[in-house]
This record gives C-alpha cells, sequence and structure tokens, in this order.
C-alpha cells in the first residue's frame, strides 16, 4: 500500500465524537438520513424577551461523564463539549490517554471555534458590576479565550504536540481539519485531534444576529420548518451549538498500531473576500477560490466530486452566492453532482459547523448515502442544482466529497474527502 500521495504522508480518519442538538456520530447521522430536525423551542436559558427563540440546543448534555465535577465547574460550555467530542473520538479510535501520551511531542491539537466559551467573559463581566466592583474572578475570562477548548483537549487527552486554535468564524471547524492534516503531511505530526466547537446559544448572541436580519423569525411556533437552505422562501439562518472531533493519522501510524479507518484527508484550502466584515463577496469569488485550491491540493479534477456538503445556511445571500461560486468553479458538471447542506436540520453552529458537516460527509462516504436537504418546498428560479431534497439518497459508489464552510470577515474554507478501499 503506497503511505505517500503526490510524495507527503497520506492522512486518514480514524476516530470521530460529536455532541450535537441530533446527538453523538451514530444519533447524528442516522436522524441526519431520516431527515430530523434537531431545531426546537430552546429550554436551556430565558428566551422570553427576544424575538427569535429556536434554535440547535443541546439538551441533557452532562459534563460530569466526561469532566472530573470540580473542573467541568471551571470549564466553559465550549470546552466541556469539545472534551466530551475528543473523549469519544479517542474512544471510537480504540486509544486511551497513555496510549498518547506515550506518543509524546508527536500528536497535536488543532480545535477551531468562533467565540469560544464567551458566555464566561459575559457572566463575569456582569457579575463584577453588578457586586460594585469588587474582584472579579480572574479564572472566567481566561476560561472564556478562544484556545480554551483546544486548551482542554491537549490537557485531558494528554497531548504534547503543537496546539492550534483558528478562530475563523463560520470557517474554523473546517479550516482546523484542514490545517490539523498539514501538521501530518509536513512531518510535524503523527496524529492530530482536531474539530470545532461552539456554544454561545445566549440571548444576547441570538439578539445580535437577529438585529442583522440574518435570523430566520416568525417559526418560535414550529422550529423545524426555519431552516429551509436553498428555498426560495428562505429567510435566515438558525443559530445552533455543538462539537465534532477527530482524530486524523498518517496511514503509516494508522496501519502500524491497526487502526479501522473511516476515509482519507485529501486536501483543503482557505481563502479571504476581502470585501465585508458581514456581507457575502455577492460574486463568490473567495468561495471559488477555496473550492479551486482546495481541489488543486488534493490533486482532484472538478469532475471528479460526486457531492458538496454545502456551507447552505438558509440566507438568501450565501445560498445564491454558493450556487453561484459551485457553477462558476464545476462547470456543467455543477448539474452532475448532489449537494445538500446538514443545517437544513441543525441550524449553524458557527466554528462547529465545518467539523460537524465533515463528519456527515464521512459517514456518507462509509455507507454510501447522502442525508437530505429538509424543508425544501419552492425551488427558487435561480438556484437550479440538485440539493437532494427532503428525501436522503442511497448512493452507493461515492468516492470523493467535499465541504464548504465560509464565514462572517469574508473567511472561506473547502476540504476534499475520498472513501476508504
Amino acid at each position: 500500500m503506497e503511505l505517500l500521495r503526490n510524495g507527503r504522508p497520506r492522512v486518514v480518519i480514524t476516530g470521530m465524537g460529536a455532541v450535537t442538538c441530533l446527538g453523538d456520530v451514530k444519533s447524528l447521522w442516522e436522524n441526519l438520513k431520516a431527515g430530523k430536525s434537531g431545531i426546537r423551542h430552546i429550554e436551556t436559558i430565558p428566551i422570553e424577551h427576544v424575538p427569535v427563540q429556536i434554535g440547535g440546543e443541546v439538551r441533557g448534555f452532562e459534563p460530569t461523564k466526561y469532566i472530573e465535577h470540580k473542573e467541568a465547574r471551571r470549564m466553559g460550555r465550549a470546552s466541556q463539549f469539545a472534551v466530551a467530542a475528543a473523549t469519544m473520538a479517542t474512544q471510537d479510535a480504540g486509544l486511551t490517554t497513555e496510549m498518547i501520551e506515550a506518543e509524546g511531542d508527536r500528536v497535536g491539537t488543532v480545535i477551531g471555534t468562533t467565540l469560544g466559551s464567551h458566555e464566561q467573559s459575559e457572566q463575569s463581566t456582569t457579575r463584577y458590576k453588578s457586586s460594585g466592583y469588587k474582584k472579579p474572578n480572574p479564572l472566567m475570562l481566561i476560561n472564556s479565550l478562544p484556545n480554551m477548548p483546544g486548551h482542554y483537549v491537549s490537557k485531558f487527552m494528554r497531548t504534547l504536540g503543537p496546539l492550534i486554535a483558528p478562530a475563523t468564524a463560520c470557517a474554523a471547524g473546517t479550516q482546523a481539519v484542514g490545517e490539523a492534516s498539514e501538521l501530518i503531511k509536513n512531518g510535524r505530526s503523527d496524529m492530530v485531534i482536531t474539530g470545532g466547537v461552539e456554544a454561545v446559544l445566549q440571548d444576547y448572541a441570538i439578539a445580535g444576529f437577529e438585529a442583522m436580519d440574518a435570523l430566520a423569525t416568525g417559526y418560535n411556533d414550529r422550529p423545524e420548518l426555519a431552516s429551509r437552505p436553498f428555498d426560495k422562501n428562505r429567510s435566515g439562518f438558525v443559530f445552533s451549538e455543538g462539537s465534532a472531533v477527530m482524530v486524523i493519522e498518517s496511514l503509516q501510524h494508522a496501519l502500524k498500531r491497526g487502526a479501522r479507518i473511516y476515509a482519507e484527508i485529501l486536501g483543503h484550502a482557505s481563502s479571504s473576500d476581502a470585501y465585508h466584515i458581514a456581507a457575502l463577496d455577492p460574486e463568490g469569488k473567495g468561495a471559488m477560490r477555496s473550492m479551486r485550491w482546495a481541489l488543486e491540493n488534493a490533486h482532484v479534477n472538478p469532475e471528479d466530486i460526486q457531492y458538496i456538503n454545502a456551507h447552505g445556511t438558509s440566507t438568501q445571500a450565501n445560498d445564491a452566492m454558493e450556487t453561484l461560486a459551485i457553477k462558476q468553479v464545476f462547470g456543467e458538471h455543477a448539474y452532475n453532482m448532489a449537494i445538500s447542506s446538514t443545517k437544513s436540520m441543525m441550524g449553524h453552529a458557527l466554528g462547529a459547523s465545518g467539523a460537524i458537516e465533515i463528519v456527515a460527509c464521512v459517514m456518507s462516504l462509509v455507507e454510501g448515502a447522502l442525508h437530505p436537504t429538509i424543508n425544501y418546498e419552492t425551488p427558487d428560479p435561480e438556484l437550479d442544482l440538485d440539493y437532494v431534497p427532503n428525501v436522503g439518497r442511497d448512493m452507493k459508489g461515492l468516492k470523493y466529497v467535499l465541504s464548504n464552510s465560509f464565514g462572517l470577515g469574508g473567511q472561506n474554507a473547502s476540504i476534499v474527502l475520498k472513501a476508504w478501499s
């Protein structure tokens, strides 16, 4: 078996873990295939004073299943999610902390996020002011930093190699996995624990996005219908939370320890729109560069891609821009590919979304099946590609997939995966 691809170590995925509004990896995938929405009326925080009261909320999460109680109390929700997902991923990969620590500094950690445990900072500020400006809790500010989920994953998993925390908004999860693969391809690491996390499903965050006219409104009594990517009547995204973490390894390392292999990471890329703080470049030039460069990095022809897991946020601007960009990159082949949006069932978990969507892509490759884009009721004449509407699809022989993530600040990331055989 060839251990190198284009002169560099091949990178494979050997373990996956997830904390999502649709459950762990197994539940997530079964629910996605069935077209089941995890978007509900929010219950974990007071929400009655906010116009939008729905989200992709993780319910019933118990951090002490993965973290000692005293330690869990100090951590933000994002860090708890990340450690839980990393624990699941390493267990799925057949690894123990002792095995990881024995690898020395050859195991890295790359965990992307948008805001980390931002609620810790917000709570610390509120308590400080309401207490009459007495001494604040110093750990709450530290625990709000975007690199803290990565820190805690590294601490609990005992990884001693590079520790990287991409904070590239909605592209962070995809970019994290791509950059993690580079650590292996460049010979710096043999194994990396990587993924994305977000847990800022808070009233002030929802209110802020609603003030931007970015959220779907009018669905408080029917939350499962709110996210409708590529549908003519789409009106905005649904805010969500969660985490997905993967164990990736060089093929040589995985084979040496007899690991089960899910899929191969062929290539990735990122780009900037250099356009606007929040608005997308309507011509999609940054998204085009991201996809083209990812294909080039993977040494894959556009015609090889059979499926795209779209960024697919359910906003008017994103879905039109992404469709245009796909047409520009793939030409007539765009009409031969299947495209679907995981966010139709889960909402938008910002920095976690890309990692969760990579998990969905991996399961598509493993099972030869695609999940649908739900709530696709009224076709948009300008958006005329195959969005796998409403019902999942068998796709035996699925070999090459691409996943997109486009974020605030003009961040774009794309990654190419290949089925393992």
